[in-house]
């Protein structure tokens, strides 16, 4: 059964920004799905239309069974949403807000009580449940949407970059409940993220997004085995004209399948890469081109990713979110 379909799915933002370009999806029930994608990929504005938060251009979805544009009120009482801008009223507590949370959704008082205390310690807010929410970090407020999203066990939820701002041991924390939900009631989750260790761990099938499009898709297994050479990482002290140097020369070793400069770095795509290093490292020698370091590893989601869009995912956007919500 199907827990998330869309069909030839368009948001336009006037005549030049085409946000949503035309995507397909269908996610299976029970299945944690991952959708991976660089800020302005239209990840967020597809999460917005399955959620019925924005109606989209053209095109079709349905949301546990639901279509989603013709009874948004009916798909809402089956999905959790926790997007990237966290919107709670600063006057309420903690506890305050989960509570009434649990009773909109119908839950009885007794059933509330109970449930707004385990995810409390899920979020690890229960030391701070009966502060006013003015007085809580960025951190602990996206660590309190995450619970408001999860109070009335929603059939689908849809994580929308759920643990940016999150410490380790409070992200290992949502990591482990979100595994138990879906592996023990069968919740299903589409789960927007940039961290690809995130992405590697818990989902089962991944889309990734760019331009608007889904430009790859499969499993994480499926997807790194996609790319069978192994990955070298180069960088140069010469900065931008000895990278363009480097890449003419990178793609003329035999075994080489491709080379992606990015950055500062040059990553060479080659069969056998630890029998080639050595080689490499002469031939660079030889063109007067010193290397500043030099790391071979076999492919990764991050490969994948440079692979399927040019570029990788944004690793100073999610030190920044890192940074601003930290608890």
């Amino acid at each position: 059964m199907r827990a998330i379909y869309a069909e030839k799915l368009v948001k336009h933002f006037g005549p030049e920004i085409r946000a949503v370009d035309g995507i397909d999806l269908d996610v299976p029930q029970g299945q944690v799905f991952g959708f991976l994608g660089q800020n302005g990929s239209g990840k967020t504005t597809t999460v917005r239309m399955l959620t019925t938060l924005l109606r989209p251009t053209s095109g079709r979805a349905e949301v546990a069974g639901i279509d989603v544009f013709a009874h948004p009120a009916a798909v809402r009482k089956k999905v959790g949403v926790a997007l990237q801008e966290v919107g709670l009223d600063e006057l309420q507590t903690g506890r305050e807000l989960l509570t009434l949370q649990a009773r909109l959704f119908g839950l009885p008082a007794r059933d509330a009580r109970t449930r707004v205390e385990e995810l409390l310690e899920v979020v690890t807010l229960s030391d701070a449940a009966d502060r006013p929410l003015k007085g809580y970090s960025g951190g602990m407020k996206r660590r309190l949407d995450l619970a408001c999203a999860l109070v009335h066990r929603p059939e689908v939820v849809f994580l929308d970059e759920p643990t940016t701002g999150l410490d380790p041991i409070t992200r290992e924390a949502v990591w482990r409940y979100v595994q138990d939900l879906n592996t023990r009631l069968g919740v299903t989750f589409f789960l927007t993220t940039q961290y690809l260790e995130e992405a590697d761990r818990l989902t089962q099938n991944i889309a990734i997004m760019d331009a608007g499009r889904i430009v790859a898709s499969g499993s994480p297994a499926e997807l790194k085995a996609t790319i069978s050479s192994d990955a070298i990482s180069l960088k140069f002290a010469g900065g931008t004209s000895a990278l363009q140097q480097a890449e003419a020369t990178l793609r003329r070793f035999e075994g080489a399948e491709d080379v992606r400069v990015t950055g500062d770095e040059a990553i060479l795509y080659i069969r056998d890469g630890a029998s080639a290093v050595a080689q490499i490292v002469r031939a660079l020698d030889d063109e007067g081109l010193p290397i500043a370091s030099l790391q071979l590893t076999q492919a990764t989601l991050d490969d994948v990713f440079l692979r399927a869009t040019g570029h990788h995912l944004e690793a100073e956007e999610r030190a920044k979110s890192l940074q601003e919500g930290k608890s």
